[in-house]
């Protein structure tokens, strides 16, 4: 949890002390990953100039124009000389993301995209560093252009793009509306020894892959065994050391090092378990994840809730209450744990199995939130201000959805809307 729901865990340990408490998933892994890249400074001075970039290049409109026009002339040289195929779905446009769109966006996305529009960008930014019209941003076009031809830049880029790009499933899972959590938990055990891997085999196979793309660009790579370059900053504030130490040990195993405490911090063995243990108990497809013995050890997990005595009835009681949903036709189409602990109260049926409601209730306030939590309280704080908090809630709901879903509300066009709001009968906001 971040803190949005204030004073949520206190309220949940006085009702249940045995209550488990997990890490907010729905904080995007990459901002989770990202913040733990910015403890290293070499990597904080690359997200600095990615924001920098973003808000030369992307936020003008006339200047993003300029990217596609650069880039589409690339393309159509390299598809005359043979460089590249055509076809469906090949080439496509593309663009850097606005700096207000990273939030819940992809930081994956925005550096592929200065990866494979390398020289694109560096163009633009030569092109704009010579406008007589940008003369007043020459100094900063110029200084975020001779950062991007470093190789410190480089290394940096290439090193996030790596590990954004072996955690990405990852948060994608965890960006799902419905979570599926067993599939979820494989992924961490997999982005775990992906970065295991990485440190320990991996320094070599990034070394080659870099130094092609530097080689490509005419960005020249350091002797390792050299002593250390900064790039336009004061020696005085950097030690001596030997771009192997800065490079390898301190930016590239440091970055890695961190990250794999950050996914062990947030998702340790006992999460891992106890998470595994309740998608047992996921209605969806009949009950299909169904497993007994998982959800005997997650009614383990609360000794101060369920006793001894209690766990042996819970046996039984198991076996009679997953018999009941699969035979009953009303209780098909539940695809949540949310979904079936309201029918199980609809049909009175959480009274029969009071154990089992039990254990549903205990998951159901287990802190893990999914991402359209995260995105609602995130647009709470910017959409509730003191105008909206006099208005009536179903007003205020109708202002967050079209806030938090607004990639869907994009596409509605604008003639739909106003004759949507001309047949209405009552136009006055209540």
């Amino acid at each position: 949890m971040k803190g949005e729901i204030k004073g949520l865990k206190t309220l949940i340990m006085k009702e249940s002390p045995s209550a488990y408490y997990i890490h907010c998933f729905a904080h995007q892994l990459q901002l989770v990953l990202i913040a733990v890249a910015k403890d290293n400074e070499p990597c904080l001075w690359f997200f600095d100039h990615v924001s920098y970039l973003l808000n030369i290049v992307g936020v003008s409109c006339k200047r993003h124009d300029m990217l596609r026009d650069v880039r589409a002339q690339k393309v159509l040289e390299a598809l005359e000389m043979g460089e590249i195929e055509s076809g469906s779905g090949l080439n496509q446009e593309m663009g850097l993301s606005r700096p207000g769109d990273t939030r819940w966006g992809s930081h994956f996305k925005t550096i592929m995209h200065i990866v494979s529009m390398y020289s694109t960008i560096l163009e633009v930014l030569d092109a704009i560093g010579k406008d007589p019209s940008q003369k007043s941003e020459w100094t900063r076009i110029r200084g975020v252009a001779q950062a991007f031809e470093s190789f410190d830049f480089v290394f940096n880029l290439h090193l996030m793009l790596v590990i954004l790009g072996y955690t990405n499933e990852l948060s994608q899972c965890l960006q799902k509306r419905d979570q599926d959590i067993f599939n979820a938990m494989t992924l961490v055990s997999l982005a775990k020894s992906r970065m295991q891997h990485m440190r320990s085999h991996g320094w070599e196979e990034f070394l080659a892959k870099l130094t092609l793309f530097c080689n490509k660009h005419d960005i020249q790579v350091p002797l390792w065994e050299d002593i250390y370059e900064p790039n336009r900053r004061s020696r005085r504030y950097y030690e001596v050391q030997t771009n192997d130490d800065r490079y390898r040990r301190e930016v590239y195993l440091g970055v890695i090092d961190q990250t794999i405490q950050e996914l062990d911090n947030r998702i340790d063995e006992v999460n891992t378990e106890l998470l595994i243990c309740m998608s047992a108990l996921n209605p969806l497809n009949s009950f299909a994840s169904y497993d007994a013995l998982k959800v005997m050890r997650l009614a383990e997990f609360y000794p101060m809730d369920i006793s001894s005595t209690d766990l042996i009835r819970l046996e039984f009681q198991l076996t009679n209450f997953i018999d009941d949903m699969r035979q009953d036709d009303r209780f098909r189409n539940a695809s949540n744990i949310g979904e079936l602990s309201i029918m199980l109260v609809a049909t009175k049926k959480h009274v029969l199995y009071d154990l089992v409601y039990l254990l549903i209730k205990l998951i159901l306030i287990l802190p893990v939130a999914t991402a359209s939590v995260e995105r609602a309280f995130s647009a709470m704080n910017l959409v509730k201000n003191k105008l909206r908090t006099t208005m009536s809630d179903d007003h205020l709901n109708d202002c967050l959805v079209t806030f938090i879903e607004r990639d869907v509300f994009m596409k509605v066009s604008e003639d739909d809307i106003v004759d949507t709001f001309m047949a209405m009968q009552k136009r006055r906001v209540t």
